[in-house]
């Protein structure tokens, strides 16, 4: 993989079509999980390969392309996610057993952008947190910090039974 890596930042157009390829569904479940939208997902990958055409002779170190992938791509849903207006609508609160998966991400989203970052990449993405800040491009320190706060704010969201 990194000798495919080598070739995409020397500009080799399909050696960066090969890396897109073979990294596309993590990268796909990523801007999904970040965007919970189909179309915003796909709008983001497609964002992600045009930049990636011409930007990934940025790249310093081969080996951390994933990586780089990861982080343009999370700052391509971020963007997208500032652009976009969502409507919620204001449903019957179900009780503490019925949490369910919509809930847990609504209470996400009461977090900050930093929160919501390193709990997805650590939770949903099973990162380490060594690959967390390389990604944030933070110190590890800062990583466990981040997820210190953010465990601690959805405990009291989800005592409390949402973001209301």
């Amino acid at each position: 993989m990194e000798q495919l890596a080598k070739r995409a930042i020397s500009g080799d157009e399909q050696a960066i079509l090969s890396l897109l390829e073979h990294y596309e569904e993590t990268l796909y479940r990523t801007a999904y999980a970040y965007l919970r939208n189909e179309q915003d997902a796909l709008d983001a990958m497609q964002e992600l390969a045009y930049r990636a055409f011409k930007k990934i002779h940025q790249v310093k170190e081969p080996a951390y392309i994933n990586t780089w992938l990861v982080r343009v791509l999370i700052n391509i849903c971020l963007d997208i996610k500032k652009k976009r207006v969502e409507y919620v609508p204001d449903y019957a609160e179900p009780s503490y057993e019925q949490k369910t998966d919509f809930e847990i991400l609504d209470m996400i989203s009461g977090l900050s952008e930093q929160e919501q970052q390193v709990i997805f990449l650590k939770y949903v993405e099973q990162r380490t947190n060594k690959e967390i800040a390389s990604v944030q491009n933070i110190p590890e320190g800062t990583v466990k910090s981040r997820v210190h706060h953010a465990l601690k704010k959805l405990k009291l969201l989800f005592g409390q039974g949402g973001t209301d």
